[in-house]
């Protein structure tokens, strides 16, 4: 898992340098509020969600782009723990996106995620890497 990801921060070369961040794992409350904590003010909070709205690659994209040109600081995801968040996390969040509407583990979905940061950036830039 390590070495997929590290694959693929490497391939981002600074473009979206990422910076993961475990909270402990607890109850969904203690969760939650630690969550909330990590958040800064100027964030733009992504929450991944199976009840979140499915997003293409493209679109995905085009959300992380438009969360800079608005003036995002940091662009945080958050993956809630294995009961989920409580529903302060989800109002926080500015957008909630599911990569898939079964429950993963963290390992499986912080691999499609640097993916499709990945995927994102490329395509942002015009690179070939997407084939749409």
């Amino acid at each position: 898992m390590a070495a997929i990801i590290g694959e693929y921060e490497k391939r981002l070369c600074g473009r979206f340098d990422l910076l993961w961040r475990f909270i402990p794992a607890s109850d969904i409350k203690d969760e939650s509020a630690a969550i909330l904590k990590s958040i800064g003010p100027d964030d733009f909070a992504i929450l991944l969600d199976e009840k979140g709205s499915a997003q293409t690659s493209m679109q995905f994209s085009h959300t992380l782009e438009q969360a800079v040109a608005n003036g995002a600081k940091r662009i945080t995801f958050i993956i809630g723990g294995a009961y989920g968040v409580l529903d302060d996390v989800r109002e926080r969040a500015d957008r909630s996106i599911s990569i898939s509407s079964m429950t993963l583990p963290h390992a499986i979905v912080r691999i499609l995620l640097t993916e499709q940061i990945y995927r994102a950036s490329e395509i942002l830039r015009g690179g070939k890497y997407h084939h749409a």
